[in-house]
């Protein structure tokens, strides 16, 4: 009865694949209207902080020496390297490399930067000691200092991408657990075996956990609030690394929370950041800390033969603030391998459904 089951939905996830681009909410139009996609700035993990009247940009690599750069802008197409505003060598630093997807806050007329790195403190010489931390400065150009000369907290396990939200006087962390050592069993991971590919599938999975009040930590657990489906029909795009022969990993990162009338979407990114796949969706719930349910219309974002590897986005809003704004990086034939930044235009629609009018590529 298993291999019936597992037959019927390699059947349907071919059907699935093969016409899944039809069906997506993205669009190769050229639009010169747009935000000169893509953008002169090579960063991925871009996250856009709007300061008054001033936007800022910040990423991963972008030329960074062990530390994140930032680009300024005041209309989104013209952008303007401040350097680098953080250094893992300030008095409190904790990392050694791998410093990725930094997010900046405005609160209480301080900024405060989120970020993943390598945590230096590794007795079991793990190859993935990822950590999040914290780092606060005057300007949102830096310096940024280490609130502390530790992480956030640790879990037990590595973990990446961090995402913030303040929220009826309380502040909420999001991240993903890294693939690292975290096996899971699927059908997806039974099919890939039966095949000799691999004999494991690792997975990435979202948390969330409520911050205290001054940043320096948790309170209570981690709680789960996405993963990759355990079907392979069921959402047979977040599987895709796996189907294409690409990673024996499924991942789902890069999670960016925010809130529309009563309810919360998550959008988050599945599949190899390296690889053509790399796409977005999302989950709604009524509260921060869940339970999400992932949209029937995912994904939202995804490759549409001009750009691929779309992912891990932000979103921030247009200089008038009427509209809404992806964020995210990608890559064209024309760019080469280097992930560059995008911004489209994104609505979440009467029926509360989202969209993101991309990929789009200007002239």
């Amino acid at each position: 009865m298993k291999q019936i089951t597992i037959c019927l939905s390699l059947l349907v996830c071919a059907v699935l694949h093969t016409n899944v681009y039809a069906g997506s909410h993205s669009t190769s139009v050229k639009d010169s209207s747009a935000y000169n996609n893509p953008q002169k700035v090579a960063l991925g993990d871009p996250f856009v902080l709007k300061d008054d009247n001033k936007y800022y940009m910040y990423g991963t690599g972008g030329g960074a020496d062990k530390g994140f750069v930032a680009y300024s802008s005041t209309d989104l197409k013209n952008w303007d390297r401040v350097g680098q505003v953080y250094h893992s060598t300030n008095k409190n630093g904790w990392g050694i490399d791998a410093f990725w997807a930094p997010e900046v806050y405005k609160r209480n007329g301080k900024y405060y930067l989120f970020y993943s790195a390598q945590w230096k403190h590794n007795p079991t010489n793990e190859k993935e000691n990822f950590k999040i931390g914290v780092a606060i400065s005057d300007s949102p150009a830096g310096p940024f200092t280490d609130m502390k000369n530790a992480p956030i907290f640790d879990p037990g396990y590595p973990i990446i991408d961090a995402n913030v939200l303040f929220e009826n006087g309380k502040t909420y962390l999001y991240y993903s657990r890294c693939c690292y050592k975290h096996p899971v069993k699927s059908e997806v991971a039974e099919w890939a075996k039966k095949k000799g590919w691999y004999n494991e599938i690792e997975e990435s999975w979202v948390y969330g956990v409520e911050l205290k009040p001054d940043l320096s930590g948790v309170i209570g657990k981690p709680v789960l609030l996405l993963r990759p489906p355990v079907k392979m029909a069921k959402e047979e795009w977040e599987s895709r690394s796996v189907t294409a022969h690409e990673a024996n990993r499924r991942w789902t990162e890069g999670s960016f929370i925010f809130k529309n009338k009563s309810t919360y979407y998550m959008m988050y990114s599945a599949n190899n950041f390296d690889g053509q796949h790399y796409a977005v969706g999302y989950a709604t719930s009524k509260s921060p800390l869940g339970p999400f349910t992932k949209a029937a219309n995912n994904p939202v974002l995804q490759k549409n033969g001009e750009v691929t590897g779309t992912g891990h986005n932000s979103i921030t809003r247009s200089p008038d603030g009427k509209e809404m704004l992806c964020v995210y990086h990608g890559r064209t034939a024309a760019t080469g391998h280097e992930r560059l930044v995008f911004i489209d235009k994104m609505k979440v629609l009467d029926n509360g459904k989202l969209v993101v009018y991309g990929p789009t590529v200007s002239k």
